[in-house]
């Protein structure tokens, strides 16, 4: 495994992550009793494999369900000054509230503190505020740190790029969970960010929201080759210096396998990545044109400030997916998510776009004209079943 400096943690972070909300057996509270011994025995396995390959960073959250509990039989069972334990707790307006959900965490994982604690899903505004603000999570999880429970303090994120900078530049989180890979590059602001600040970067979901790409399609897997997909992304990722490590959501012992491929390319990552590069946006220029691949996303409006809250610039990004790469699969669950993922997933699909007025809205975009019908094509596309959060599920 290789390790890298995890920002002014100075915790020396496996390039990999063990990910903890695709082994656990709901997403929601249940007695242990109640938990099935093969989903606890697979779960055990996996996190013993995770660490007999050098994985000794184990992520999870108090929103995973049964994931802290479930680990709670293990992680007392190993070495627990070889382990990189985090646990994520959301904000609340009530910081009472955060401090006693930290509390029922630490009791669930059977830890007498955790190596990182991340405030989950500062995803807005309001959600900021509650972290940041005088009296508030931030300030509970300082009090949870001098008392000896917590080494050092975070957050999570799957909101827009203004407010992650918001956050980083209050300086007083030491690293942060976000989004960034191969198709959705968009956060590389922050990252840049967090590393001026010495900040750990830690890459949430490369794998599956970074495209489901242990089930690729055959277009996107002939031009990543000799790599697959997964590795193509994993080596990407990685082979910028200022990201520090990629979570691997597994769910069984396996799923570390392909990963691992990508640690013997990381010094040769130069050499490797410019071709295939160049063929996916080779790719994207064909199927889309120069001038779209180029300059679709300039002068896009927010989801806030577009009629009936349509996401425009969700809704064509994955359009250029579905279309260059045959991202079809993935387009269609992110699509579907719109409407039901609130502020993880904000905004809404384009069911009925014909009807509105968005001639104010694009009046920035250089493709004002054409984008109101490639937004009805879009829905055409990828207009499915209702898709939730795993949480909501």
């Amino acid at each position: 495994m290789l390790y890298k400096r995890f920002g002014r943690t100075e915790l020396q972070m496996p390039v990999f992550s063990c990910g903890g909300m695709r082994y656990q057996y709901k997403w929601q509270d249940i007695p242990q009793g109640q938990i099935p011994r093969e989903n606890q025995e697979n779960l055990e396995a996996t996190i013993k494999r995770a660490v007999e390959i050098g994985i000794n960073h184990i992520e999870t959250a108090r929103g995973y369900g049964t994931s802290e509990i479930q680990l709670g039989r293990i992680l007392p069972t190993l070495k627990r000054e070889n382990l990189i334990v985090q646990t994520k707790i959301s904000p609340q307006a009530d910081a009472k509230k955060f401090r006693k959900t930290f509390e029922e965490s630490l009791r669930n994982l059977q830890l007498d503190y955790v190596d990182l604690l991340g405030l989950h899903g500062i995803n807005n505004t309001e959600l900021l505020n509650d972290s940041i603000r005088p009296g508030g999570c931030l300030d509970v999880a300082r009090k949870l740190q001098d008392a000896g429970k917590v080494r050092f303090i975070g957050f999570s994120t799957h909101g827009p790029t203004d407010i992650i900078l918001e956050a980083i530049n209050t300086n007083q989180f030491d690293y942060v969970n976000l989004h960034w890979y191969y198709i959705n590059q968009n956060n590389w602001a922050a990252i840049e960010a967090a590393t001026r600040h010495d900040m750990g970067v830690f890459i949430i979901s490369p794998s599956d929201k970074g495209g489901k790409l242990y089930s690729p399609p055959p277009k996107l897997a002939r031009l990543c080759e000799p790599l697959s997909p997964m590795v193509f992304n994993d080596l990407f990722c990685l082979s910028h210096p200022e990201v520090h490590t990629l979570s691997l959501g597994a769910a069984r012992p396996t799923d570390f396998d392909e990963h691992l491929k990508t640690l013997e390319l990381l010094d040769n990552a130069g050499e490797i990545l410019p071709p295939i590069l160049a063929r996916l946006e080779e790719e994207a220029i064909a199927t889309l044109g120069f001038d779209w691949v180029k300059t679709w996303n300039v002068g896009l409006p927010k989801h806030e400030d577009t009629p009936k809250s349509v996401n425009i610039p969700i809704i064509l990004w994955l359009r250029n997916l579905a279309l260059a790469y045959d991202m079809v699969d993935y387009a269609q669950m992110r699509y579907n998510l719109l409407g039901h993922g609130n502020h993880w997933f904000p905004g809404s699909k384009a069911e009925g776009v014909e009807k509105l007025d968005l001639r104010q809205c694009l009046k920035q975009s250089p493709h004002a004209e054409k984008i109101p019908h490639l937004l009805k094509e879009a829905h055409q596309i990828l207009a499915s079943a209702e898709v939730k959060r795993l949480s909501q599920s």
